[in-house]
């Protein structure tokens, strides 16, 4: 029997957790899980992570919890970060340039590296950063990997703590620019979503009042208002805040080539007012944004194509042919191989089948 599964099996039912909800936590089923607990698949280093934060969530004392996590976090990372971080430092690496080169391509690897990878990727990195904080620069580039990581997770509600550490995060960091896109994307990333709106609404509200200057950060935090409004029933309100960020992004609007996380092209843009029209069953305004998103949107990005699939499928649905909607739906979602799903067409695949 493989002996990290024999850990990671005795931590979890000792901290009182089911595989279902480890499961939850992840992109692996509870299938998956049992077969690492048994030693009949490996425990790569993005599944142990994954009962990490699993454990810190138990219902038990927290010292042991953090004990149980670093005993079996640490056969398995522990040595890998100490061999990065020590690289890192005889080759002299320079480290706030260094570091904002690596976050801004951890940016572009977002939009097509599947979420369990690039969240292993990244919980190496952040482990290292947190020991170069010692500038504005360094918090700046912090916050923006944090929200990266927090769209990695499995579920809004961890989601949610990642947003708010990369918000405070963005405090120290003395950037107005980074305070308000950290807290405009962390909106849109949970309105578009339509998930714990509230708290979408609170960072929008935070990068709208922190600053009135056009910016992606206050392009997002008005996308998100608009969705949040579109998820109360408020059409006129919905259009209203689309129509002010549209007029925002017509000054901000990021090249039509750029492929990052951080950036808003015109078919990233299409792709937020496709889902709003789609949740607000306008089919005429959906129809031009989920067209204009087709033309515009880069090759190589099948996991957004499936997004404009899927708000296709919810425009069926809310035309009133709900079980043609939801066949479309799941169509695009099963076209999908399965590491490139996340956690957003998952909600927008259930939001459909509600519709």
């Amino acid at each position: 029997m493989d002996d990290l599964g024999a850990q990671l099996r005795q931590a979890r039912t000792e901290a009182g957790i089911t595989l279902a909800s480890v499961a939850a936590r992840s992109c692996y089923s509870a299938s998956h899980l049992s077969n690492v607990e048994a030693g009949r698949r490996a425990a790569t280093p993005d599944i142990v992570l994954v009962y990490a934060r699993a454990l810190g969530e138990g219902d038990v004392n927290r010292r042991q919890v953090l004990g149980l996590a670093a005993g079996v976090l640490g056969p398995v990372v522990a040595g890998e970060l100490i061999r990065v971080g020590f690289s890192a430092a005889l080759n002299g690496r320079g480290a706030e340039e260094d570091w904002r080169e690596r976050v801004d391509q951890y940016g572009r690897d977002y939009m097509a590296v599947g979420a369990a990878l690039l969240q292993a990727r990244l919980a190496s990195d952040l482990v290292i950063l947190q020991q170069h904080l010692d500038t504005p620069h360094m918090w700046s580039h912090a916050a923006r990997a944090l929200v990266t990581y927090g769209k990695t997770t499995s579920h809004p509600a961890e989601a949610i703590r990642w947003y708010d550490l990369a918000a405070s995060a963005a405090d120290r960091s003395d950037d107005l620019g980074v305070r308000v896109w950290v807290r405009g994307r962390a909106a849109i990333a949970l309105a578009y979503e339509g998930a714990a709106l509230p708290t979408a609404r609170r960072y929008a509200d935070q990068a709208i009042t922190l600053s009135d200057r056009p910016s992606l950060g206050r392009v997002q935090a008005l996308m998100a208002l608009a969705h949040a409004a579109a998820g109360r029933g408020n059409q006129a309100g919905a259009v209203g805040l689309d129509t002010e960020a549209r007029r925002v992004f017509d000054h901000v609007a990021s090249p039509d080539d750029e492929v990052s996380d951080t950036a808003v092209p015109p078919w990233r843009m299409a792709t937020f007012r496709s889902m709003l029209y789609a949740r607000l069953g306008m089919p005429g305004p959906g129809v031009e944004a989920q067209e204009e998103a087709d033309r515009t949107r880069p090759a190589g990005l099948p996991r957004f194509a499936t997004h404009i699939e899927l708000h296709r499928g919810l425009t069926v649905a809310k035309a009133g042919d709900k079980a043609g909607g939801v066949a479309y739906a799941r169509r695009a979602w099963n076209a999908l191989p399965a590491e490139r799903r996340s956690q957003s067409l998952a909600l927008m695949l259930r939001e459909v089948e509600r519709a």
